[in-house]
């Protein structure tokens, strides 16, 4: 089961990058100037507790006694508030999962949308794929697309481990994103 959800999932990101490169602007884009939107969140994983936001969905085989986690996998839904402090106002949910696909280091695989459920871009989505090497200081990502407010959006994140609690497991990230889109 958990090789058929591995193929799902890969399968799935790829037809979705296919679709993204092969399709072309639509002629209304034409008419509309492209704007930078700038925003920072806090994005809070919750791997412990009675309502985690962050769950495991995949574990590495027995077999493998590696250090770094190689072929786990986690399914989030984690809070974006906008400041370090869970109980802050809260802004957006980032959506989708990250996989540990290092060998030889702390490197995830990204895959998430964050969901914007206040303000102006509130129903809008921007859409985060890349690698996260979590133990550098800064870390970018690529903005590869978006939807509402967002539709068209490319860019990039630059994540900032805020508190990492080793122990739990648990972190919070600031993530200043910086999209362009029409």
């Amino acid at each position: 089961m958990a090789s058929f959800l591995s193929l799902f999932i890969v399968s799935s990101l790829t037809l979705a990058l296919v679709l993204i490169s092969v399709t072309g602007e639509s002629n209304f884009l034409h008419h509309k100037k492209e704007k930078l939107t700038h925003f920072r969140v806090y994005w809070h994983d919750i791997v412990t507790g009675q309502d985690p936001s962050s769950v495991s969905i995949m574990n590495p085989p027995k077999n493998y006694t590696g250090p770094t986690g190689f072929g786990r996998m986690r399914m989030i839904d984690n809070p974006l508030t906008l400041t370090p402090i869970l109980s802050s106002k809260m802004v957006g949910r980032a959506q989708g999962f990250y996989a540990a696909t290092s060998k030889e280091e702390i490197g995830l695989l990204m895959a998430m949308n964050f969901a914007i459920l206040d303000g102006k871009y509130n129903g809008s989505t921007i859409t985060v794929f890349g690698r996260n090497s979590v133990f550098d200081k800064v870390r970018e990502m690529p903005v590869i697309g978006g939807s509402g407010l967002f539709r068209f959006a490319r860019g990039f994140v630059e994540a900032r481990t805020h508190e990492f609690h080793l122990k739990t497991g648990n972190a919070i990230v600031e993530y200043n994103c910086y999209v362009l889109h029409y």
